[in-house]
């Protein structure tokens, strides 16, 4: 991960996130860390938590080159331990904690509930799943603390549509809006605000590795898209910023889809994923 895969020059600059503090899972990612440096150009404090000390300070760096302030913490969301000590990290180093974004996701072999491993199985649920628990149950009192907050969790579309090889990661994906759900009911009261963002297919590195590169992977999946292409990282950060933002406030318990028109045109079983 370098700095120069987050189009900085593509991101929406001006104030909506002014006074807000972001804490960002999977920040040093394409997609978490171009949803960090959004957040920090719309005027948030943000930090980058990975499981990977050069990747969040690489998106820490390039959130610092155009003037925003963020900070790094390295998290494993499946440990317990990391997650809150991210969460007090966020309150340590900011004051407060108002906005949760749950990148986090853990890369497993493709499979079928005959070929997946037990340990795959497992390890996508933690990371997927049980990572998002984690980390909100150590953020809810923080953001009840200062009058509320927002959620964001990062789900996909294939959380709503069941795809051949992908078991798995459909399976936590699908839970990961449900429990969405749950924890906006939870906490309505307390002005938090909890939704879910379901990204389709994005040009990633780690999205096009299968197909050869990104300009391939967006030759072959692009046109299972209505839109005809795959999606761009700043898309998914514009799309979080809207949830993030009071442009939102009247929704929570949603679950929005950015996917190019992938479910409307192609959500059937010949779409392999």
């Amino acid at each position: 991960m370098t700095v120069s895969l987050i189009p900085l020059d593509a991101l929406r600059r001006g104030d909506q996130l002014a006074g807000r503090v972001a804490l960002v899972t999977g920040g040093g990612g394409e997609i978490g860390g171009a949803i960090a440096a959004q957040f920090a150009v719309q005027g948030a404090a943000v930090v980058v938590a990975d499981l990977r000390p050069g990747a969040a300070a690489n998106i820490v760096a390039a959130i610092e080159s155009v003037g925003g302030r963020a900070v790094a913490v390295v998290c494993d969301v499946s440990a317990p331990d990391d997650a809150r000590n991210a969460v007090a990290a966020a309150v340590a180093a900011f004051g407060k904690l108002t906005t949760l974004v749950n990148t986090a996701a853990t890369p497993v072999p493709d499979g079928t509930v005959e070929t997946t491993s037990f340990e795959d199985w497992e390890r996508t649920l933690r990371v997927n799943l049980t990572g998002a628990f984690a980390m909100c149950k150590y953020a809810v009192p923080e953001m009840r603390a200062c009058g509320g907050g927002v959620i964001v969790n990062l789900a996909s579309q294939l959380g709503q549509i069941g795809v051949p090889g992908r078991v798995h990661y459909s399976t936590s994906k699908a839970a990961l809006i449900q429990f969405t759900k749950c924890v906006a009911g939870d906490h309505a009261r307390d002005n938090i605000r909890v939704n879910s963002l379901s990204p389709g297919s994005i040009n990633t590195a780690a999205s096009s590795r299968r197909y050869g590169g990104r300009a391939e992977s967006d030759r072959i999946r692009g046109p299972w898209h209505l839109l005809g292409r795959k999606g761009r990282v700043e898309e998914i950060a514009a799309a979080a910023l809207f949830l993030a933002s009071d442009d939102s406030s009247f929704m929570t318990g949603a679950d929005l889809l950015v996917d190019g028109g992938y479910l409307a045109f192609k959500g059937t079983l010949d779409t392999m994923g």
